[in-house]
């Protein structure tokens, strides 16, 4: 953590001073901006990779991350559609979306046969004579009062929407904070030792070795539980940034100095892609998200890996064993992998 950390405070500043030198200076502040730009890029993902590793316990190396499902929580080729939504908030706002289009089709086909009739009743030809008519209080009823309602209709269930995605976690609902930096994420866990977990983008050919899409695969992933609540907040260490997830329907602002929280609440077990979608500087295209959705169980079992506790573990009975590596589905484990530890689950 700390060698990341002076790392990309020495990349923060870097490029801070190559901006400031593109505004001031013009061609020459461009060259220099494009010098820092290199001077990330040059950075080793391993070392990245193992720096934010350094205070989790050893067993954490045993963990397989979960193969992402082809087709689900990403983008897919030629779509002409949203993602299909994995959490109750994106169900309910699809539907919403699938129901608004619709609206939006009968009333166009609507206009559009109004446009065709006139054209073919008021015609030169057909009505040489034109009517002087000035007004018609009944249509003028009709048309001030058909789409006021039809506003009202939209307006009820989007509301809806808009409280249900705002409402307050439950007081038992487990927390995880999202931090972003120029230019990654850090997930930290309060209520699970406050450990964090610093997540880089992995190149191209170790995004294929994993079996994973290019620009949305990271080395360290968001691990959350599937089918619960959870309190997730937001905030930033430089610049604003984005936590965004389409497939999820989830988007909060990442502001510095302010802590920004919203419901989360997957509903299956998977692996969900998004990426950062405020413009926060240079890389700000290199920060991807990949969220992990593991059953309870898998969740305390990767919990204890990184080092981290368990509420009421003492309780129920749960070792706390820092070495335990996550149970992962037969399907779920990386062709390739080492897997060293992690048992599959029937």
């Amino acid at each position: 953590m700390k060698i990341l950390g002076s790392l990309n405070g020495f990349q923060r500043i870097a490029a801070s001073l190559a901006m400031a030198a593109t505004l001031a200076f013009g061609a020459p502040g461009a060259i220099a901006q494009d010098a820092a730009t290199a001077q990330l890029e040059a950075v080793d993902p391993a070392v990245a990779a193992d720096a934010s590793n350094e205070d989790v316990a050893a067993g954490s190396s045993a963990y397989v991350p979960m193969k992402p499902t082809e087709g689900k929580g990403m983008p897919v080729a030629a779509g002409i559609d949203v993602q299909e939504q994995f959490s109750p908030i994106g169900q309910q706002a699809n539907a919403l979306h699938i129901g608004l289009v619709w609206v939006m089709a009968l009333i166009s086909l609507f206009v559009l046969a109004l446009f065709v009739y006139v054209i073919l009743r008021f015609n030169k030809r057909a009505n040489p004579v034109p009517s002087k008519t000035s007004h018609n209080t009944t249509i003028e009823v009709i048309w001030t009062v058909v789409p006021a309602l039809i506003l009202l209709g939209i307006a009820v269930p989007s509301i809806g929407l808009l409280s249900a995605q705002y409402q307050s976690p439950p007081k038992d609902a487990i927390t995880v904070k999202a931090i972003g930096y120029q230019w990654y994420w850090g997930y930290a866990y309060p209520d699970n030792g406050d450990f964090e977990v610093v997540s880089n983008m992995l190149t191209e050919e170790e995004a294929a070795a994993r079996g994973e899409p290019h620009q949305l695969a990271v080395d360290n992933r968001m691990v959350v539980p599937a089918g619960v609540p959870i309190r997730f907040q937001t905030t930033a260490a430089d610049v604003i940034h984005s936590f965004a997830v389409p497939s999820l329907w989830f988007k909060l602002d990442a502001i510095p100095g302010r802590l920004n929280e919203k419901i989360l609440q997957i509903d299956e077990p998977g692996v969900y892609y998004g990426q950062c979608s405020e413009l926060c500087g240079a890389r700000h295209g290199y920060m991807p998200i990949a969220v992990e959705a593991l059953p309870m169980d898998q969740y305390n079992a990767w919990v204890l890996a990184q080092g981290g506790t368990i509420a009421g573990a003492a309780d129920t009975g749960i070792a706390a064993d820092p070495a335990a590596a996550p149970l992962q589905e037969p399907e779920s484990a990386v062709p390739g992998a080492a897997g060293a530890g992690a048992a599959p689950t029937v």
